[in-house]
């Protein structure tokens, strides 16, 4: 039996549009026990720094946006920057990317954040299993867009 397929759209044409200056920042969070928060902080995580290596990480991954989300297009990315801050057990990691370009880059900041949070968790995931093996109450929780800049096309 033949069926036809109907075809999908692939990336969304935007050829027609003007490049203009784009920002977005987005949010997220971890929440962890007080031993891996207290190894964190001390720098005592055998893995190694974790805001160092999470920074690295979250920046890997707004690069590489188009590569983990298919309908992303490839943006040339003009600056990025990951902070950290504690919210008492919960590592908050926020990313703001910047760029002057055709589409929005909302993805690369949350994708950022994602991997950000993601590596974190890797880095102490020792610390947080439970005497099963488990994560009963590690979460990486809140991710959001708190902000999308486009400046007015000329």
């Amino acid at each position: 039996m033949n069926k036809k397929i109907t075809s999908r759209e692939g990336i969304v044409e935007i050829g027609a549009k003007p490049n203009v200056e784009r920002k977005a920042t987005a949010t997220g969070l971890l929440h962890l026990s007080e031993a891996s928060c207290l190894a964190i902080q001390s720098g005592k995580v055998k893995k190694g720094d974790v805001l160092e290596a999470s920074t690295i990480a979250a920046i890997q991954a707004v690069k590489e946006t188009p590569r983990i989300v298919p309908h992303c297009h490839p943006i040339p990315l003009e600056g990025c920057t990951v902070d950290w801050s504690w919210e008492e057990h919960a590592l908050r990691c926020t990313v703001q990317v910047s760029a002057h370009y055709k589409t929005g880059i909302e993805m690369e900041a949350l994708t950022g954040v994602a991997a950000g949070l993601l590596c974190a968790l890797d880095m102490v995931k020792s610390l947080e299993k439970d005497e099963a093996g488990q994560y009963p109450t590690t979460s990486i929780t809140d991710i959001v867009v708190l902000e999308k800049f486009k400046a007015q096309d000329v």
